[in-house]
């Protein structure tokens, strides 16, 4: 992708109203990173300086001494506004960002010193700005509130705690607590997932058709899946359809960045019914403009190993772009969205050499009498 260079007057600006993250007592050696960049943390680092306002993902690895090895990483969203001094501090012995906030002193005496961290802080690359934006352009603070963990935190690997001891005496004295590190075999097998720390992502309907349906009905809505979309729109975002492109960007984001699986799976899934719909094409122009940009980006997005490896080996971009294409083409959808739809195509196949055309043996539904 194109980078976007920062002017003088860009930097000036985001200098006097960008945001800062200053981040306390993070071990050297520990990866950070926000958005689409990461580092090693050096023995000076406080934090990130000249953040443009708006919504970022922070993560961190904790690095084992002895090992040297990285834990899973763990992040959060965060919406910065103009000027804003987010501050957190490292729990040493949580290995993880200290869970209390900062007291309002402590908080007024950083604000106060900006110039004093200066020095620390490292500025945001804004050379990759672009590209946050067209992943995340569909994402606000209220959708990201409710699809993140009660906890605020995204886990690349399921938090867990211990189960609750059965004797007096374990109760009396109960174990150390497990490094996020090195846990043991013993330790994995006597834990259990900490409620509040999955994603609360919308459910996908296993109903693919009304009740009642008429077998003509129940195969008609097999082959098109909008009664599916309209069915997840209407009771996740009923007053604005368009927040589901916001769903797949978290999704998207969560396993890109932030490494969790769980999230690929749920963005392989509304990917695939927003492209098995036709009717839903025509209802909803718009959103299937927009919708076409975004796969835009997320197929260019993705690391060409893990592209190659996971993606394509199951072919499932390629199937649910035939999908996608077949159903737009035969909709009521007007020009301008087929237009775009036949130039994005004729990208795709000119760019991976993929053969986007439907074939309609393959992989046939069956047809309900």
């Amino acid at each position: 992708m194109e980078q976007e260079c920062m002017s003088q007057e860009t930097a000036q600006w985001l200098f006097e109203e960008g945001a800062m993250l200053v981040f306390l007592d993070v071990p050297e050696g520990t990866e950070f990173g926000m958005d689409c960049n990461s580092w090693e943390v050096g023995p000076k680092f406080k934090g990130v300086k000249m953040i443009p306002p708006g919504v970022h993902f922070i993560y961190y690895s904790a690095r084992d001494k002895r090992s040297t090895q990285l834990a899973p990483r763990t992040g959060f969203f965060h919406t910065f506004s103009r000027k804003e001094v987010l501050v957190k501090r490292w729990d040493e012995a949580a290995e993880d960002i200290n869970s209390s906030p900062v007291s309002s002193d402590e908080q007024e005496r950083i604000e106060s010193n900006r110039k004093e961290l200066d020095r620390f802080m490292g500025a945001y690359p804004y050379e990759s700005y672009k590209k946050w934006v067209s992943l995340t352009n569909h994402m606000s603070s209220d959708l990201i509130h409710k699809l993140s963990p009660v906890s605020g935190r995204i886990c690349s690997a399921p938090p867990l705690e211990s189960n609750p001891s059965d004797t007096a005496s374990r109760m009396k004295s109960p174990p150390p607590p497990v490094s996020k590190t090195r846990p043991t075999e013993r330790d994995l097998m006597d834990m259990k997932s900490i409620p509040g720390s999955e994603i609360r992502f919308s459910e996908i309907t296993s109903h693919k058709f009304p009740v009642g349906s008429t077998p003509g009905e129940i195969t008609r809505h097999l082959l098109d899946c909008s009664y599916s979309l309209r069915s997840l729109l209407d009771a996740n975002y009923p007053s604005d359809a368009s927040l589901v492109l916001g769903e797949i960007q978290f999704a998207f984001v969560c396993f890109l960045v932030g490494q969790v699986y769980d999230a690929f799976d749920q963005w392989k899934k509304l990917t695939k019914l927003m492209c098995s719909c036709e009717s839903a094409i025509s209802q909803y122009p718009d959103l299937y403009l927009q919708f076409i940009t975004l796969l835009h980006y997320h197929i260019r997005e993705i690391p060409e190993d893990f592209f190659v490896d996971i993606v394509t080996s199951d072919n499932f971009v390629v199937a649910v772009l035939r999908s996608l294409f077949a159903n737009m083409f035969d909709s009521q959808a007007d020009g301008n969205l087929k237009g775009r739809g036949l130039k994005f195509k004729e990208h795709l196949e000119k760019k991976y050499k993929w053969d986007l055309n439907a074939d309609t043996d393959e992989d046939a539904p069956v047809i309900v009498q």
